[in-house]
Formats: structure tokens, sequence, C-alpha cells
């Protein structure tokens, strides 16, 4: 028999490199729905040689890569026994983690996020689901955005669900069918001026602020092909390193310019993504602290309603949504939506693995 209660952990790192999210989750099905709990929760800050490992690995060597991925599942596989023995957790049902994306390239039939070996169960000595994107690939699709069917599931009383992190993604309902994709870079491109300045992110977006926005540099970022084509698409650390940020490189203006028109980009493309400029918007994500970028994305959505949740939905929503992808995978049921990625098919993605 199916549960109906499940006790889980969910696990992300995202390209903004503020560290590893864990979170230990309730979820129950009640009349239908699936309800859910946040309970402890953290954010566990990598370190600085990590930081640079992570930032470059993108042009890294195949071997290169199989060394570092060795190195990351250890690291994420003692994160989590760390976790579960800080907060004395019991009969965990298992431990669902997207691992760290270093390559993603759908149109190549490719996707790597490391941190999915499956000696990870043995180190945490868990049952572990994980490595959710590789099945939509081989299937046709994009490989993202994966967690729409959570904003489905969990979130249905927003019209929108716009996740603020290193790139931007929205989903919504359309004619019946859930619809994603991600818009823009976001704190990819932010987090790399502020750190040119010697800060680790621009707080409350005040240094953004303080800058002009460059017209032409406005332009041209506006007119980049991926914003005319149509969904499914999805976006990877390459789009930056290949063609944003040598754009941005090409323009001698100050950082601060640079941060300003960068913000009025991001705002720009986030008004033009929704169909449908009413209705309401829930916002999760670290861009949700960044003051001045949400201003600039309420001027191109007046009509639009914001919903700001609970701090542990704005920080642990993609560690929560992956603890979902789990559960559903370990029900066998799907997790992944066609209409999203643009697999030739829904499906039940993930790998699970028992330690040994």
């Amino acid at each position: 028999m199916i549960q109906e209660k499940y006790n889980i952990i969910g696990v992300m790192s995202g390209t903004s490199l503020d560290g590893i999210d864990i979170a230990h989750l309730n979820f129950e099905i009640i009349n239908g729905k699936w309800n859910f709990q946040i309970l402890e929760s953290e954010t566990i800050g990598y370190s600085q040689e990590w930081i640079d490992q992570l930032k470059i690995a993108v042009g890294f060597s195949e071997s290169e890569l199989l060394y570092l991925n060795k190195k990351y599942t250890l690291l994420l596989g003692n994160t989590i026994s760390e976790f579960i023995s800080k907060y004395h957790l019991k009969s965990v049902d298992a431990v669902c983690s997207h691992g760290h994306t270093i390559l993603h390239q759908p149109k190549n039939g490719f996707t790597l996020q490391i941190g999915n070996l499956p000696e990870i169960a043995t180190i945490c000595n868990q049952k572990v689901i994980c490595d959710f994107r590789v099945q939509d690939i081989e299937l046709g699709g994009q490989g993202a955005p994966l967690v729409p069917i959570g904003d489905q599931q969990l979130f249905s009383e927003a019209d929108y669900c716009l996740n603020l992190g290193g790139f931007s993604n929205v989903s919504f309902e359309e004619n019946g069918t859930r619809i994603a994709f991600d818009i823009s870079p976001v704190n990819t491109v932010l987090n790399f001026y502020a750190n040119k300045l010697g800060l680790e992110y621009d707080d409350k977006g005040t240094i953004s602020s303080s800058g002009k926005i460059n017209s032409d540099l406005l332009k041209e970022l506006n007119a980049l092909e991926f914003y005319k084509l149509s969904y499914p698409k999805s976006l990877g650390f390459e789009f930056v390193k290949e063609i944003v940020l040598p754009i941005i490189e090409s323009h001698e203006i100050s950082i601060e310019d640079k941060l300003a028109t960068f913000t009025e980009h991001i705002a720009i493309q986030i008004g033009l993504a929704l169909p449908s400029k009413k209705g309401k918007l829930l916002i999760t994500g670290g861009g949700v602290y960044n003051n001045f970028l949400l201003g600039r994305i309420q001027y191109y959505l007046k009509e639009t309603s914001f919903i700001i949740p609970e701090k542990k939905i704005i920080e642990f929503k993609e560690a929560l949504i992956f603890g979902l992808l789990g559960v559903l995978k370990l029900r066998n049921e799907i997790n992944t939506l066609s209409s999203v990625t643009g697999a030739s098919k829904d499906h039940s993605a993930g790998k699970i693995y028992n330690p040994y």
C-alpha cells in the first residue's frame, strides 16, 4: 500500500552559489491534495575554495569533471549526514537531492548535475533520489525547469510562480496546461559584479540603484536571440559566460551602471514573459531580498499583485519541490511535465540509490 505521509529531506544547490539548501520536510495527502511542512532548514555556505571551483567548472575537461563530481558527491553526502545528526532526524523515507548544475546543454542532449553519484546513499546512509534532469533530456526535453509540477500541486493559489535565483523562471496554467520556462539570468550576473566590488551580493540592490541605465547596453541585451524563442526553453551558466558577460564587458561603463542596466533588463524580460499583466504573482528565491529589483519588476507589472511568502518558502522552495519530486518518484507517479520541458511524454524522473 502506498504511503499517505512522507518524512523527507530536500537538497538543492543553485547557480547563484549561495550554498547547499537542506530542508527537513513532511508531506501528506489530505483530500487528494498535497500538504507540506518545512521543518528544520539550513543553507550551508560553500568554502571559498569550493566557490572558486564551481565558478570555473564549466570549462573543465572530462577527467577534471569526473574528479570534481566524486569530490562534490562526498561533500554533499557528508553535509546531509551532518544535518541529519545535528537535528536528530529519524525514520527518513528518502533524501531528494538536485545536486549542482555544471553543464546544461539540452540542444546537445546533455546536462550534468554533480553530486548525484550512487555512493552518496552510502555516505549519508539513506535512500537517495537524485539526478532528476537526465531522463528528460533523453526523452528530447530541456531537462528544465522541473519545479513547475510543485508550483501546480503546492501553490495553486497563485496565478504565476516566479523564482529569482541564479536565473529567473516562471510557471503558470494556460488552457489547462502547465507552462514554464527560464526567463533570464539574475543573480549569476548581479553577484558577478558585486563580487568585483569585494561583496558577496548587492544588498537590497543598493549599488544597482545608484547606477545609471546605459541605453545601448540595455538594447543589446534585450535583443538577444534567446528572448525571441518560444517555450519550452531553459538556460545554463554557459549562456552567461559565453554570451551575456562578454556583451556587458564590451561597454566601458562603471560597475554601478552595469548593475543598474542589468537589473532593468531582468525586470523588462519578466514583464514581457507574463501573458497577462494581472493576477497574483508568487515570488521566491534570493532575488526577493533585492528591493530595487522588485521595484523595477513592479514598474512593468503595475496591475499584478505580488505575494511574498514566509522566509522558509522564499529560501527553501526549490529544496521543498525537489523533495516532492522524490516523493512522486517513490510513488511511481508523474513528476516531470512534457508541457514544460518539451519531452516526448510526461514521466517519473530521478534515480533511486540505496546505501550498500
